[in-house]
């Protein structure tokens, strides 16, 4: 091979080369391909025809990388310094905290991206080629460029190819263009800059044939291929972190600073007050951990777990802890339209017989629905044009339905799929016909003929009858082809009474018009009597003469549940845009019936109109559009990240290998579970496992959930972390005795913290969460209102636990119950404040007034303070507790104390909730 051969691989120009050019640039001979020496050299060259899996982290690595954490920093320094100086109990319970927290995220992030190998999958198959004048069949591994490689009906294209020959060849593209409807392919060079999904005389490596055969050159193999390219995309996309992790980011760093400076500061102001180096640094640490909010990262993790666990109950299977929360911030859902807006199943909708327009109810290819004129059920024998029309499309026909699991399957072509079940619907059988009409004789489908014509015996069934009002025993040709190939050969129509009448070719393209502007493909239905001694058929036979018989138009309809769907989430504040592959006219048409709109607008754009945009353009036809149509795998890419640029949270849905790269980008990539390739389902964040959109808007509640009941265990936990720093930092300034010392704390911020949280984690979701806009994604993750939240019941720990413990110390004397009961009384002020942000808190206060609640929904947080009340009776009177968290066992009267302490947490918590409601 010539050089310049290899710049036009990489060029991925073949389409705009004639035969001759490419076998030139190849140098293949089509007759009998390659040779077994040149085979070798090209494979040494080239490589094998596959695609390379990115290899991935080491699970030693990953494991390691959890410690990388700027809070986690602090605690192993800690435990390391208190390790050195002999205690080794605190050092311990300080190293358990960060392991504790390390296996909780290795396990979180546990499941390695496979994109790539999927990919590899996906295009893997064997080959039917030519190779030295034989026609063999080897791997699809084994394809070098210049192969010449035969397609038949059912094959997986296992390389791309520039098709030399085509016998009513038809590709299913769609999980690379996202078309839903089978493309018909022919040799003729096209246009160098028409797109991807209109390059008729390519055929690219993982689409399959449907119908017909024809024979390519391989052009490309592996990462060249238009496949490999999209495994390009996927690993050089930008890895995103979602918006709560990086909230968390910046949280903690913000937090580092803060603590390690206040430490400092700790440490010096007491050695100042000439107190000793042991005694500062206990201090100090002590300071630090009650700062860091230990149990946060576990609770985080478990709430997203529960929502995990809760979307899946909505046929929402997540993959990424993170992606729960993320979903419930979106603000865009990019939506791909085939298989997820839409059934994926082409449905006849309207047919236009005798005159007269019907309506088709029902959708798929299940044989339910309805055939109505003016919304009222059509009788059979006064509608014979109909009837002729639906038997046209039933018998001129190849496609068959099958019936798997409950399920209609097309076996075929979806648009001929559509006309049988439109035929079902009101009871004409195919097998019946066809045992009455036997087929003598076809003209398969061509697109230089732009049509499909069957001959059949005549009988003298009273069935003749129907269309010409005359019994007939001639045979019959039946033709169904594209509008302007048909009624050119057609002189003569049927009228709504059965009557033969001159052609109204004008009224028939109106109609087609009008159906055209609903997004629906049309097909045109002729017919003509021969004599019966023909059994043969032939161009010619139906070159004039034709008798129209009418229209039927078909469309892939959106899903009822899909529309429904769209609207809550465009009442919540979301907006939805569809991106796909398929034509502009179709999309648009779907999109109008779902009720897609941006300021009452339904505005599209076409990939063309995309490719042609600078970036600052191309932002404002994102913000503006709701249809994106005809674009490219990396079009939707640049689509995602020019949201992302703006600042939006962006959920991706799509089932196809040309929405991986997109999925893989968006803050959140939605994959279909039933009709999703693998590539889409391992590029994703979550799948669906009912490939409904409407689960869409069931699992953004949950997120919403999830982030409102993760803003509750934030505004729980912190002002405990405030309340103890307060406390420590205070008693450091003013030279008193530590009231709680480093050990207490961690006991306060995993164990007590973790019981009293996690139950929060199932609140359910209010009957709210769905009626207001997306919060804004700008937002820190601590707004101004959640602060003054944190503050207020920061300084009230602060003073309850200050109070409680020079008030028992000044009159007992012993440091140790005076510990004790500060922690013990914080508990109870905990408890109740639990009860103020809690869903049993509002049950207790409407059972009061007479209202009933189900108290099913406040189960968890019962089992949460019943459960905090043992441990904490557990770490006050059990002497193995006194001796490891220097704490004293109390009386009665003291727990009475602590709990009467703890009492003010009510009206404290009914201020704050005033002007910071979490619900």
């Amino acid at each position: 091979m010539r050089v310049e051969s290899e710049e036009i691989i990489q060029s991925s120009q073949w389409h705009q080369l004639s035969t001759n050019e490419i076998t030139r640039h190849l140098e293949t001979d089509l007759e009998t391909g390659l040779n077994e020496s040149e085979v070798a050299k090209r494979q040494s060259h080239f490589g094998a025809n596959e695609l390379k899996a990115k290899p991935g982290t080491s699970p030693i690595v990953k494991f390691l990388q959890q410690f990388n954490q700027p809070l986690l920093y602090i605690l192993l320094i800690a435990g390391a310094i208190k390790a050195i100086i002999g205690q080794w109990v605190n050092a311990w319970v300080i190293w358990g905290v960060t392991l504790i927290n390390a296996i909780i995220g290795f396990i979180q992030e546990s499941k390695a991206e496979s994109a790539i190998a999927a990919l590899a999958s996906s295009v893997r198959t064997n080959a039917t080629i030519l190779r030295n004048g034989k026609k063999i069949q080897v791997s699809s591994t084994e394809l070098v460029p210049g192969d010449i490689v035969l397609l038949a009906s059912g094959d997986k294209v296992p390389a791309d190819l520039r098709l030399v020959q085509t016998r009513n060849l038809q590709i299913n593209e769609s999980a690379l263009t996202g078309e839903s409807i089978a493309v018909e392919k022919n040799s003729q060079p096209v246009n160098p800059d028409i797109p991807l999904a209109e390059r008729t005389n390519m055929a690219y490596a993982g689409s399959f044939v449907t119908f017909g055969t024809g024979s390519g050159i391989v052009v490309a193999i592996g990462e060249a291929t238009e496949t490999g390219r999209l495994s390009q995309l996927i690993e050089q996309g930008t890895s995103l972190k979602t918006p709560l992790t990086r909230k968390f980011d910046k949280f903690s760093r913000t937090l580092l600073y803060i603590i390690l400076g206040i430490a400092a500061l700790t440490f010096a102001v007491g050695l100042g007050y000439g107190n000793s180096w042991a005694e500062m640094f206990e201090a100090a640490v002590a300071f630090a951990v009650s700062a860091i909010p230990e149990g946060l990262p576990a609770v985080v993790t478990v709430t997203l777990a529960i929502g995990v666990s809760r979307m899946a109950r909505r046929h929402a299977i997540v993959r990424k802890l993170p992606a729960v929360e993320t979903l419930g911030g979106a603000t865009v859902i990019c939506s791909d339209k085939t298989g997820t807006l839409t059934e994926n199943q082409m449905t006849v909708q309207g047919i236009y017989a005798g005159g007269q327009y019907y309506t088709v109810t029902g959708v798929g290819y299940a044989p339910s629905g309805e055939i109505l004129l003016n919304e009222q059920q059509i009788d059979l024998n006064t509608s014979p044009v109909l009837v002729e029309c639906l038997i046209a499309g039933l018998l001129c026909n190849d496609t068959r339905l099958e019936q798997k699991d409950e399920q209609w399957q097309v076996i075929g072509d979806p648009t001929e799929g559509a006309l049988i079940a439109a035929a079902n619907k009101v009871g004409i059988n195919r097998s019946d016909l066809e045992r009455e009409n036997k087929r003598l004789d076809v003209i398969p489908f061509e697109s230089d003929f732009q049509y499909m014509a069957t001959l059949h015996q005549g009988n003298n069934n009273i069935r003749r009858r129907d269309a010409i009002n005359r019994v007939s025993t001639d045979n019959t040709i039946y033709v169904k082809g594209s509008v302007e190939a048909i009624l050119k050969r057609c002189q003569l129509q049927v009228d709504a009474e059965g009557e033969i009448i001159p052609v109204q070719a004008n009224i028939v393209h109106q109609q087609v018009n009008a159906m055209a502007q609903q997004g629906l493909r049309v097909l045109a239905f002729a017919k003509k009597d021969v004599p019966s001694s023909q059994n043969s058929l032939d161009h010619v036979d139906i070159e004039s003469n034709l008798i129209f018989l009418g229209l039927q138009g078909m469309i892939d309809p959106p899903r009822s549940e899909a529309i429904i769907a769209v609207q809550a989430c465009q009442e919540a504040g979301i907006q939805v845009k569809m991106i796909t592959g398929d034509h502009a006219v179709t999309a648009q048409a779907i999109a109008k019936r779902m009720g897609f709109n941006k300021n009452g607008e339904v505005m599209a754009f076409t990939g063309q109109q995309l490719a042609q945009m600078d970036n600052q353009q191309l932002k404002t036809a994102v913000e503006d559009g709701v249809v994106f149509a005809r674009v490219a795998p990396e079009q939707k890419l640049r689509i995602v990240e020019a949201l992302q640029s703006k600042g939006e949270i962006v959920a991706m849905t799509g089932d196809g290998v040309n929405d991986a790269p997109a999925l893989k980008q968006a803050d959140i990539g939605i994959a279909m579970g039933g009709a999703g390739t693998e590539v889409a389902k391992e590029a994703s964040d979550m799948i669906l496992t009912d490939d409904n959109f409407a689960s869409i808007q069931a699992a953004v509640e949950e997120g919403r959930t999830v982030y409102r009941n993760l803003l509750k265990a934030i505004a729980f936990i912190l002002p405990v972390n405030g309340g103890e720093s307060m406390t420590i930092l205070i008693s450091v300034l003013f030279a008193r005795v530590l009231p709680i010392l480093s050990l207490q704390v961690l006991w306060l911020n995993m164990v007590n913290s973790i019981a009293m949280t996690v139950p929060l984690a199932f609140e359910p979701s209010s009957k709210r969460v769905m009626r207001q806009p997306p919060r804004n994604p700008r937002q820190p993750l601590l707004s101004g209102s959640l602060i003054k939240r944190i503050a207020v019941i920061s300084v009230f720990n602060w003073i309850l636990i200050f109070g409680m413990f020079e008030w028992i110390r000044q009159t007992t004397g012993n440091i140790d119950s005076s510990r004790t009961m500060a922690i013990q009384a914080l508990v109870a002020g905990r408890v109740f404040y639990l009860l103020s942000i809690s869903k049993l808190g509002a049950i207790i206060i409407d059972t009061i007034r007479g209202v009933k609640h189900n108290i099913s929904d406040a189960y968890a947080i019962i089992i949460g303070i019943v459960a905090t009340i043992v441990l904490q009776i557990i770490f006050s009177q059990w002497s193995l507790m006194n001796n490891l968290f220097s704490t004293a066992p109390l009386n009665l009267n003291q727990w009475l104390i602590c709990i009467a302490a703890g009492l003010p947490m009510i009206l404290v918590a009914a201020l704050v909730n005033r002007f910071d409601p979490l619900d």
